[in-house]
């Protein structure tokens, strides 16, 4: 058994009255024991949090470790030239080992600055590596290899026998699935109907209930895509989901930036799960979702970063802070208020990957995910009579992020990431990246 405590901290614990209290925290093995108090200092390990702030860990529920890798090399492209012209070619690029190092770099970012679950997408080859990486760092996750059985303007290496990626998801999930008591789980990856056959899209949802898995896809993240998406299906995304039967608690859909009414009340009704990804639908022009009228409806929405070439960070601060202020102009300053969007990275993160009764939020027998922020800082204060939530969402950066724990276990300790070798993990991420580069010349820089 180990244990930690957390001492004179500020706790904003996001139960159900979204209480802020001072005073300690107690964490045995993987699990948070007491909250609030003086609990005194027999432990293990004492963290001394004096004029910091302890939140639950960020939920990033729509990552892309495998594209960390390729972070500059797609800028200034709307989304099915991103696609087809870099990202696909990046992607049937990969090795085993750069997979890895993609993940890792991915992962080591993403503890750095706070985010403690990940709902990730791999590409359709080398997930394993991935994966491996994933176990490595501590990190909580759910992630599969992407499915992708159809498309002209797919690279060879990347087009999959429907049977063949099936049975390859199929695999990986009977060998990562529930890993570390759970820690690891397997979702279904589909990329979006535009790349998936009717016959894939169904094995996937008879597969997602037999098994009890989630499935994560895109949908609805560009116009483009919607009117190819029409073209094929003869109808739009949520629709064709929804008529295939995909449509249920255990969707969790990427973007959904250009929803029409119906699918707005087919997601509400069937208990979607939306990532609402403003930093990405940003920088590829894809657009604005319409999240205060879903929120209105009491759509469960959450936040997460999508991959490198498209952000071009992993920063939950960043996606709050946008989140935010990007539907002020429009739905006027009280829209999208600092709880709301940090109830988002938070306790909706947990809802969308079904696990709210065990992450999400601070509080006695729930599973110890926690960020330690020192906001003793220049760019933070003055702190008297200011929401400690407004400050995490209108000023706190990444680098205000001092103490990440996942299960318990304390992944990185003063900015220091314990788990992922920092110089080795940066110097192999330019190699791979070269190589994978020289294998795809009409996209290497001049």
């Amino acid at each position: 058994m180990s244990s930690v405590l957390i001492k004179n901290a500020q706790i904003i614990t996001m139960n159900s009255r979204e209480e802020i209290i001072h005073g300690d925290l107690y964490i045995e093995d993987d699990i948070i024991k007491q909250v609030g108090g003086d609990l005194g200092s027999e432990t293990d390990q004492v963290i001394d949090a004096k004029n910091k702030t302890v939140i639950p860990g960020f939920i990033q529920t729509h990552i892309h470790l495998c594209q960390t890798l390729f972070r500059g090399q797609a800028d200034d492209l709307e989304l099915m030239d991103w696609l087809q012209k870099k990202i696909w070619p990046l992607e049937a690029s990969h090795d085993e080992e750069s997979s890895y190092y993609s993940a890792m770099l991915g992962l080591g970012e993403l503890i750095q600055s706070g985010t403690t679950t990940i709902v990730d997408m791999e590409t359709v080859n080398h997930a394993d590596a991935a994966f491996q990486a994933m176990a490595e760092s501590g990190i909580r996750c759910l992630s599969g290899k992407v499915m992708m059985d159809m498309g002209d303007d797919i690279p060879e290496l990347l087009k999959e026998d429907t049977a063949k990626s099936i049975q390859q998801s199929v695999d990986l999930l009977e060998k990562w699935h529930q890993y570390d008591n759970g820690r690891i789980q397997y979702a279904f990856c589909p990329r979006f109907v535009v790349s998936c056959t009717e016959e894939l899209l169904t094995a996937v949802r008879d597969l997602s209930k037999y098994y009890n898995v989630k499935v994560h896809t895109h949908a609805s993240e560009n116009r483009g895509e919607i009117k190819i998406v029409e073209m094929q299906r003869g109808m739009r995304n949520v629709v064709y989901l929804d008529k295939l039967g995909l449509a249920n608690e255990n969707l969790i859909l990427a973007h959904c930036v250009w929803l029409d009414d119906e699918e707005k009340r087919i997601i509400k009704e069937r208990g979607i799960k939306m990532s609402h990804c403003p930093g990405s639908n940003l920088k590829l022009a894809s657009g604005i979702a319409d999240i205060p009228d879903m929120l209105d409806m009491d759509a469960n929405i959450s936040l997460g970063a999508d991959g490198a070439p498209c952000n071009n960070n992993l920063d939950m601060f960043n996606e709050m802070r946008l989140a935010s202020l990007i539907q002020k102009p429009k739905h006027g300053p009280t829209a999208m208020d600092a709880r709301s969007v940090f109830r988002m990275a938070t306790i909706g993160g947990a809802k969308a990957v079904g696990m709210a009764d065990q992450i999400g939020s601070i509080e006695v027998g729930k599973k110890a995910d926690i960020a330690i922020l020192d906001l003793f800082k220049f760019h933070t204060y003055p702190s008297y009579d200011v929401d400690p939530i407004s400050r995490i969402v209108y000023s706190a950066t990444r680098a205000d992020v001092d103490t990440t724990i996942i299960n318990g276990k304390i992944v990185m300790e003063k900015s220091n990431v314990k788990t992922i070798n920092k110089e080795l993990v940066l110097h192999e991420a330019n190699k791979s990246i070269k190589r994978l580069l020289k294998r795809i010349p009409s996209i290497a820089k001049v």
